[in-house]
């Protein structure tokens, strides 16, 4: 079941980090139009986009491998790979970016909210897994 769990919590970031590290490299400018808010924050640079995309498609690698084998030492530098970025892209768009609606300004926030928290919790259960089955490897000894 942890297991389970760990999967589940990485199958969000993979996809994100899949789809928008492909996207940023095989079409950035559509990326750049078409991405909800992206245009928000010009100028649009092929280069920083094409940069993006690879590092992004590297965090999806990282986060592919955790989710086949969630082994604490595949998904703590994964899921920390992810939230190095992910939680200060947060804040970014916490303070910075300033849609054009109220109700996109709240729905951009707490999407970004979520995803920041969900890229930590997949270290939180990797944690709590290898704790409970030390636990039960010493009471058992």
């Amino acid at each position: 079941m942890n297991n389970l769990a760990i999967r589940l919590t990485l199958v969000i970031p993979f996809y994100e980090q899949l789809i928008v590290g492909g996207w940023n490299q095989i079409a950035p400018r559509s990326f750049y139009d078409n991405f909800p808010t992206v245009d928000l924050n010009p100028p649009f640079s092929d280069h920083l986009s094409h940069d993006f995309g690879g590092a992004t498609l590297g965090i999806a690698l990282l986060l592919g491998i955790a989710l086949v084998k969630p082994k604490t030492h595949y998904v703590v530098p994964a899921a920390l790979a992810f939230s190095i970025w992910q939680v200060p892209h947060f804040f970014y768009h916490l303070f910075n970016t300033e849609p054009p609606t109220v109700a996109q300004t709240i729905l951009l926030n707490v999407a970004n909210a979520f995803v920041a928290i969900l890229g930590l919790v997949p270290v939180l259960l990797a944690i709590l897994r290898d704790r409970r089955q030390a636990g039960a490897t010493a009471g058992a000894a």
